[in-house]
């Protein structure tokens, strides 16, 4: 699971004393989760975008009076889970019969829900795509509780807080979760029977009359055939439990026309609210216990505003463009998770100049062509090309170093010793001046899906990428067809677009401090970090050749020995809520 660090509270401890950034930090790194809660727990209803805009309305206006910020995620999931409850009771006041309103509305083509929405764009197939299909069978209860089962076993969020968003104790909520997977293996059963060819006999004469859209009542009709039934049964036996095919999936990606919408709107009516500072958003929230205070925020027409504001300034500020790049799920096992893009330029934008008379202009100084001031580093935001494997490595400048301290929360290898990352959520800070070697281990045999890189957070002073070593790139071959990102029979591993090929040995010289995260998702990665030498780190990149150690290529040299040397992607002297959610960044300011 992640781990919340200490970022995560300090960015909420900020946000509820006003600071506008952090608040943007908080709305961008969470709009995502909350859209997938929503968007399933309510199964694709075209009020998904109100809810989650009142959601996150919520959000901002309420973080001031949260009593743990460590409990931010769990009062997070809560709240919309509150929000999808009052939705219900609001349109259920009209009409008892939800299936005869879904219909009014528009929402029996199925290719219009949630399930659907899932399918089409994390390009889903086989198991995976036959488990969102059967959440169309689940009832509105069991829907609510399988939006948060689902980003658990995604490991998007932790029992306790999917515990806090249901309201129980974990221990109940652990009995809801399994009665809510019972009745997801019955729907998939079901939706597997269906879709054989040729169908079953039986299960025709018992679907008689049904009209094609999924519903319980039905699941439990038609489960009960299959159950009996020699013929599906025997369809069923390859079927793979739920939560393993749910553990390599992403999110689905917030509608690119929502988030337009919400810089539109904006431009024209938000941005004004936000003259008078965070603390004029909203009336206050009273103590907070992991739950929504009832009516805490106020109008949820005059909150809504300030929510658009916020992501506006979020997507605005950061510069982001979100590309979702879908790959089919290749079986056995997928590698259907969304891949995210980002990229940011730190430059910011000049300000505007009021107008002036007329008077006699003024001479100006002729701008300089030197290197900006306050930034460093050359830009690394493309994918760069292998050098021949037989290329020495260039000489490798030799920068001033000293000693460095590791801490953080992580385990050590086996072998040697090294501080290790295994699990998303764990990190390492080091702090001082030297050699920092990034050991990468792509485990593709034990799990392969969503790949997101490793990033480093807070830094304070400079840190360069200085050389790639270990023998070899991680995309060469250690056998026929085989890398050390995948094999044929497991899948391979994909890069974000935009992201360098790792090398098994990473290099990096720091002289300040800096914080690496693991943030591993779909794919499990090892990372081990140690201080090394300038000789122990040119004795590793000027090996010479030999296969049969593993060693296929010499290592390459990235320093410069000054300014220009590249700094490493996804790099930011910020501490965001989520590192997970760090951009791509070239250049660094001081």
């Amino acid at each position: 699971m992640y781990a919340r660090s200490t970022y995560e509270v300090e960015t909420v401890l900020a946000a509820g004393a006003g600071d506008r950034g952090a608040v943007d930090e908080l709305v961008r790194s969470h709009l995502r989760l909350v859209y997938n809660i929503v968007g399933r727990a309510m199964n694709g209803h075209p009020d998904v975008d109100d809810v989650v805009q009142e959601t996150m309305a919520r959000v901002v206006t309420g973080v001031s009076g949260l009593r743990d910020p460590r409990s931010f995620r769990s009062w997070l999931v809560a709240i919309a889970l509150n929000q999808v409850r009052e939705w219900r009771r609001a349109t259920t006041a009209a009409t008892t019969n939800t299936a005869a309103l879904d219909e009014a509305l528009g929402l029996a083509d199925a290719s219009a829900d949630f399930a659907g929405l899932t399918v089409t764009r994390l390009g889903l197939s086989g198991q995976r795509k036959e488990t969102v299909e059967a959440s169309r069978w689940l009832d509105a209860d069991d829907r609510e509780v399988l939006a948060l089962w689902w980003l658990e076993a995604a490991k998007e969020l932790t029992r306790a807080e999917l515990a806090a968003g249901l309201d129980l104790k974990e221990r109940h909520a652990a009995v809801r979760v399994q009665r809510v997977k019972r009745r997801l293996e019955s729907a998939r059963a079901v939706v597997r029977a269906l879709s054989a060819r040729p169908l079953c006999v039986g299960l025709a004469y018992v679907a008689d009359g049904w009209t094609g859209t999924p519903s319980p009542l039905w699941r439990k009709r038609l489960s009960r055939h299959v159950r009996e039934c020699r013929t599906c049964a025997d369809r069923l036996s390859d079927l793979v439990p739920a939560d393993r095919l749910l553990a390599g999936l992403g999110l689905v990606a917030v509608p690119a026309g929502f988030a337009v919408g919400l810089l539109e709107m904006a431009r024209t009516a938000a941005v004004p609210a936000l003259k008078g500072g965070l603390l004029a958003m909203g009336p206050a929230m009273g103590p907070l216990k992991g739950k929504v205070a009832a009516g805490a925020a106020g109008s949820s027409l005059a909150a809504k505003p300030v929510v658009i504001a916020a992501v506006s300034t979020a997507l605005i500020a950061g510069g982001a463009v979100i590309v979702q790049n879908l790959q089919p799920e290749p079986p056995p096992r997928g590698q259907a998770a969304p891949v995210i893009a980002t990229s940011v330029s730190a430059s910011s934008p000049r300000p505007l100049r009021k107008p002036t008379p007329k008077p006699t202009p003024k001479p100006t100084p002729t701008p300089t062509r030197s290197r900006p001031a306050g930034l460093y580093g050359r830009t690394v935001d493309t994918v760069d090309q292998a050098p021949p494997k037989a290329r020495r490595p260039a000489p490798l400048p030799r920068r001033a170093a000293g000693t460095l301290a590791i801490g953080g929360k992580h385990g050590y290898s086996r072998y040697g010793g090294a501080p290790q990352m295994t699990h998303r959520g764990d990190y390492i800070t080091i702090t001082g001046k030297g050699y920092v070697e990034v050991r990468w281990g792509i485990l593709y045999r034990s799990r392969i899906g969503d790949f997101r890189a490793a990033t480093w957070t807070g830094l304070k002073g400079r840190l360069f990428h200085v050389a790639s070593g270990g023998g070899r790139r991680m995309d060469d071959e250690q056998a026929p067809g085989v890398t050390w990102m995948g094999a044929p029979e497991t899948g391979f591993v994909r890069l974000p677009s935009g992201q360098q090929q790792m090398w098994q040995n990473e290099f990096y010289y720091l002289d300040g401090q800096v914080t690496i995260h693991n943030n591993e998702s779909g794919t499990d990665v090892d990372l081990n970090v140690a201080p090394r030498t300038w000789s122990e780190v040119w004795r590793d990149i000027s090996t010479g050749l030999d296969p049969a150690r593993g060693i296929v290529r010499y290592g390459l040299t990235r320093d410069t020995g000054d300014d220009r040397a590249p700094v490493p992607q996804y790099v930011t002297r910020a501490r965001p809520a989520n590192p997970a959610t760090v951009p791509q960044r070239s250049r660094v300011s001081l």
